[in-house]
């Protein structure tokens, strides 16, 4: 027997623990998704729209309970739990409101004496892998769009957040949604790996660590599986010399440390042209200065703890690094009382006088760390914007919209952003290149990854 728990940053106790599904309890689950999906794929997309609104709706009434629940299990502050519930809700709705059209047949045009169309059936049983660090917006991305395609969801959520899984099944369940359509089911990695190997799913959709992205495709090798990883980024931001300097600062710096740095396309690495690095840099120290690192059950915190000890750990092992190399840091740690070395709770930090010879600027960091590099043109800027393994988002600030498109064509990333950053728009397809991973998620695109085309070609009698 596997027990599967969620130790608070908070205070490091443990706040939730389940025992983890048995075999006998996963291939039940397994065939009640398959029987309940042979009948759901047969309603309309309308029909399926009414339980996915419940349930959004049933999810939203739960709305008071849940900022302080993730509170505790990874730490965001509580005055922000409520901007999650809102996006889960803006991307879920705008899913299903442009589904008929999505998943309509496809016409290829008139043929005489010939009927054709290209119709999108559902996979059959989609496995959902969610994380911790936005657990309601990444699993939303995939379950909405995966029952109103048809299919049949299992999702699996990380052990940090167990109890969001929970959450997911009670909404569903109050919606009335057909029983076994969507499980929430509690597995070990190992068990994952499992499940995914005996080809018992359909589709896999895995937001995650290049690391378990590699495991994903490895159990899948030879099984014929849809897979969709989003996987890591390290996400640049360039701030032209003809940008709007206070709106970059401000929106740089909330993408920077929004979360504790904990985002997948949250800013990790900036390029400001040297006409107004100075001032950049001012501006952003003197805003970052201003954070409250404590308690995230604090309404005065705006920065909480990292997710775990070992990954603030890290952050302070690169930073470290990059000192020892010749970079400076800008932020006195001492003026966060709260930040203190073993601890989840760090302080942010500005690092300058970086290279691209530093683990800071090339390696995903995942914390509240951002270095800043002085640049002399467009052309540099790209050069180093695409000096990476990774691709998710790319944020630009200048008021030049052309030159925007223009250096946008040429960034190797999945998203390109003007004057914003850190932000998914569900109309737009979210989807990374090079090891942020493969796949689409979002937008009518995303509802093609969660089907399969079926051709019909009717030869007409007479």
């Amino acid at each position: 027997m596997h027990h599967v728990r969620c130790v608070s940053p908070v205070d490091g106790r443990v706040f939730a623990e389940r025992v983890a599904a048995s075999e006998a309890h996963v291939a039940g689950a397994v065939k009640a998704a398959r029987a309940a999906q042979a009948e759901w794929r047969r309603l309309r997309v309308d029909q399926r729209a009414v339980y996915c609104t419940a349930a959004v709706e049933a999810m939203l009434a739960m709305g008071d309970e849940i900022p302080a629940e993730l509170a505790w299990q990874m730490g965001r502050p509580i005055r922000y739990g409520a901007g999650e519930l809102r996006g889960f809700a803006e991307r879920a709705r705008y899913m299903i409101a442009i589904a008929a059209d999505a998943l309509a047949s496809l016409d290829p045009g008139p043929k005489d004496g010939f009927r054709r169309w290209i119709a999108r059936d559902p996979l059959g049983l989609v496995l959902t892998v969610a994380p911790w660090n936005y657990p309601y917006l990444t699993a939303v991305n995939s379950v909405i769009p995966a029952l109103m395609a048809g299919n049949a969801v299992l999702l699996k959520h990380a052990a940090q957040t167990l109890l969001v899984g929970e959450r997911f099944q009670r909404a569903f369940n109050a919606a009335g949604l057909p029983a076994g359509l969507l499980q929430n089911i509690v597995l070990t990695h190992e068990q994952t790996a499992a499940l995914i190997a005996s080809r018992a799913v359909d589709q896999v959709n895995f937001t995650g660590s290049v690391a378990g992205g590699q495991a994903i495709e490895r159990a899948a090798a030879g099984r014929f599986l849809g897979v969709g990883l989003e996987l890591g980024g390290k996400d640049p931001a360039y701030v032209r010399a003809d940008a709007d300097l206070a709106q970059a600062i401000d929106t740089v710096v909330d993408g920077a440390f929004f979360n504790s740095g904990q985002s997948c396309c949250g800013i990790e690495r900036v390029y400001v042209d040297a006409r107004v690095y100075d001032a950049f840099v001012e501006g952003a120290v003197a805003l970052t200065r201003q954070y409250v690192l404590g308690d995230p059950l604090d309404e005065a915190t705006t920065l909480g703890p990292m997710v775990k000890a070992s990954a603030a750990a890290f952050v302070r092992g690169q930073i470290a690094e990059a000192e020892r190399a010749g970079a400076r840091r800008l932020i006195d740690r001492k003026s966060f009382a709260r930040d203190a070395e073993g601890s989840p709770y760090m302080a942010p930090e500005i690092v300058v006088d970086v290279t691209h010879e530093m683990a800071l600027m090339r390696e995903e960091s995942f914390g509240p760390v951002v270095g800043i590099m002085k640049v002399e043109s467009d052309a540099q800027a790209v050069r180093l914007m695409n000096d990476s393994p990774y691709g998710l988002t790319a944020a630009l600030f200048t008021r030049d919209v052309e030159a925007a498109v223009a250096i946008g064509q040429e960034i190797e990333t999945g998203t390109v952003f003007m004057n914003r950053c850190d932000y998914l728009d569900p109309a737009l397809a979210w989807t990374g290149v090079k090891d942020t991973g493969r796949g689409v998620t979002l937008s009518r695109v995303g509802y093609e990854t969660l089907t399969r085309p079926k051709s019909f070609h009717f030869k007409l009698p007479g």
